[in-house]
């Protein structure tokens, strides 16, 4: 995980939030059900190119990692991903992701793996390898292993309760989708403890 410079100033607490909480998932646990968080969040609707978003406590702004078509439709090799918010907690509007947010924290590095399959990581944890693969349909998915189960991911959540502005606590994070070798829906949390 990178280190933020102490020279650096955050503009928001999703800076912070994130790169403690991808830190959690070198230590996965099973999903359960205590400590949901008390926000209502909404499920992104008639997204283009949609592979998964990710939620977290203070608000219901939500990131979207959608693939990165040209305009001819197929992907863009040199940044398959691409990564913005839908800020439901003010109109709902897509906004960009700040350079601070990109470089150190929702940001995603990625490396061709050829046939149309990549490898990518969080800039804020690169320990944890996910995988944008081309299924038999043509469509492509992101995919990552934890608990020997490979997911087909559709949600990331941060539960963040109570902490500060600099030290969220960050209690646990969740990765929601479908097992591959089952076709069921799973949840894996990793936890901070």
């Amino acid at each position: 995980m990178r280190l933020i410079p102490s020279t650096f100033s955050m503009p928001n607490k999703s800076l912070l939030f994130i790169v403690l909480t991808f830190a959690l998932f070198a230590t996965p646990t099973r999903a359960q059900t205590k400590d949901p968080s008390p926000i209502n969040f909404p499920t992104p609707k008639n997204v283009d190119n949609m592979l998964f978003y990710l939620q977290r406590d203070p608000n219901t702004n939500t990131l979207i990692y959608a693939l990165n078509l040209k305009e001819n439709g197929s992907i863009d090799a040199s940044s398959p991903i691409q990564v913005y918010w839908i800020r439901y907690g003010e109109k709902g509007q897509k906004k960009d992701l700040g350079y601070i947010q990109r470089k150190f924290a929702y940001g995603i590095d990625t490396k061709a793996l050829g046939g149309d399959n990549y490898e990518f990581r969080f800039v804020s944890h690169k320990k944890l390898p996910f995988y944008l693969q081309r299924a038999n349909d043509k469509s492509y998915h992101a995919s990552v292993t934890i608990n020997n189960h490979t997911i087909k991911v559709n949600r990331l959540f941060v539960r963040i309760q109570g902490g500060s502005f600099w030290l969220p606590n960050v209690k646990y994070a969740e990765v929601e989708g479908i097992d591959e070798a089952t076709g069921k829906p799973i949840v894996e949390r990793v936890s901070v403890k």
